[in-house]
């Protein structure tokens, strides 16, 4: 017979507390209770709890020190707040202090109990796979310290903003921090925000009643229902309009959702994990993306980093990768020549581990045998170094019309070109496409400040990203 579980409930309201324990003890959970922090820190010593409960506000202290307090002596048992309705600032704080969820006053008991089997369940996947599971390859700081901290936060119903550059793996991120939470058994529901027609974001995101508008011949859940119990993670966030971001903020601070045509709204269990390759900061600076929201959103944070700054885990990468697409393609993994090593470890990819897939898939491919060379690997030519606002000039044909043009220096890293008169408008595009991918990756792909970098405007820039044909 299993060990009974246990919790602690500390509130200096006797209702509070009384419900509390009738709440729990139905689930089956031994509570003991406290009335301050003295008598709670009294307890936690001597008793090892499988959930805590704290309000807020006690006689002697805030339950934000209580929520500190735990996570740093006691990491393996889930805490939970319980603040005044409407409080999101006291709620966020909790959550950014280590607290795994919170629940508002007048306190919903279907809340709760969903709480409660959270946290429980949270225990019981930790005591059944202590280490965790993670498809996060690499052995670099950066990706030890990463996998750290998705280990810390997946504790937790914080909401979880990932930012990183196009192709780093956010998703995969995202995906990590659900499989090793207590929502792991649910579902996990990605979305791209961008991808969403702005007339039909209402009734995606939250479902519509059948004849609420043309064309909706039955009913239909939307994108938090279907996520319910689980996670749902918003790619691409800074596309949301305006008016969007207002309804998703109201649905995410009060756990309930209205579809297009209902009369009522319904409650959602779901957290939220959100991931842009844009600076959110700078967008809530142009007045772009709303604070609030961002504020929302952005408890925890996590930074992806790009595939230049842990060149140390190619090897590790590539070896799976290749193998992954020959088991796909039913033959052998072959494996890279020392020159193609060599070659992908001073290659800066810009479009980090998905153009590091794209490169070899095209290499399998390509290669003739089991190893694949550095000239299978048809890396694209490396970005020069030149100045961002600083072009070379021009080079000047002689007097004579029938000289031919003399051959111009090459940028680093710009292959020779053809001498012949037609190769001088390819030749300065070359250059001048090679200049602007450089500002964009020392900028982390934001246009606004590459455009300034570059002393151009943002319009000329957009102009000059279409005709050269830049992602």
């Amino acid at each position: 017979m299993s060990e009974q579980r246990s919790a602690l409930i500390v509130d200096d309201e006797h209702d509070i507390r009384e419900l509390l324990v009738v709440t729990l003890g139905r689930m089956g959970l031994r509570t003991d209770t406290a009335p301050n922090l003295a008598v709670a820190r009294e307890m936690l010593s001597t008793v090892a709890y499988d959930l805590c409960l704290t309000d807020m506000r006690l006689p002697d202290g805030s339950g934000l020190d209580l929520v500190s307090e735990i996570a740093t002596r006691f990491p393996t048992t889930p805490v939970a707040v319980i603040t005044a309705y409407g409080n999101v600032e006291a709620a966020v704080e909790a959550l950014k202090s280590g607290a795994f969820d919170f629940v508002t006053k007048p306190v919903d008991l279907t809340v709760l109990r969903g709480l409660v089997r959270q946290a429980l369940d949270l225990n019981t996947r930790r005591q059944a796979n202590p280490e965790g599971t993670t498809l996060l390859l690499g052995d670099s700081p950066a990706m030890v310290g990463l996998r750290d901290t998705i280990a810390k936060v997946a504790r937790s119903q914080a909401p979880v903003h990932i930012s990183g550059e196009s192709g780093t793996g956010k998703e995969l991120v995202a995906r990590t921090i659900h499989a090793q939470g207590s929502r792991a058994a649910g579902p996990f529901i990605p979305v791209n925000c961008g991808a969403i027609p702005s007339e039909l974001m209402e009734s995606e995101f939250f479902g519509h009643k059948k004849g609420s508008f043309t064309g909706a011949h039955t009913d239909k859940l939307g994108l938090f229902q279907v996520a319910d119990g689980g996670t749902l993670f918003l790619d691409e966030v800074a596309e949301l309009p305006l008016a969007m971001q207002v309804k998703l903020l109201r649905a995410i601070q009060e756990k309930t959702v209205r579809p297009v045509g209902a009369n009522t709204e319904a409650a959602v269990d779901v957290r939220i994990l959100s991931a842009t390759h844009k600076d959110l900061d700078v967008l809530v600076a142009e007045g772009k993306f709303r604070h609030d929201l961002f504020y929302r959103i952005n408890v925890i944070e996590l930074d992806v980093p790009p595939l230049r700054e842990r060149t140390g885990d190619l090897p590790l990468l590539s070896d799976a990768i290749l193998k992954r697409l020959a088991y796909a393609m039913k033959r052998r993994a072959p494996t890279l020549s020392r020159e193609a090593q060599a070659a992908l470890e001073i290659y800066p990819f810009p479009g980090n581990v998905r153009e590091l897939e794209n490169i070899l898939e095209r290499a399998l491919a390509m290669a003739d045998g089991d190893t694949i060379d550095a000239q299978d690997l048809r890396l694209p030519h490396a970005v020069p170094q030149v100045a961002a606002t600083a072009l070379p000039p021009a080079p000047v044909a002689p007097s004579p019309a029938s000289a031919p043009l003399p051959a111009a220096p090459a940028a680093p890293g710009v292959p020779p070109r053809d001498t012949g008169t037609a190769a001088l408008p390819s030749f300065i595009e070359e250059i001048e496409r090679n200049a602007i991918q450089q500002a964009l990756q020392e900028h982390r792909y934001n246009k606004t400040k590459t455009a300034a970098a570059l002393g151009i405007t943002f319009r000329a820039l957009r102009y000059k990203l279409k005709k050269l044909g830049i992602e």
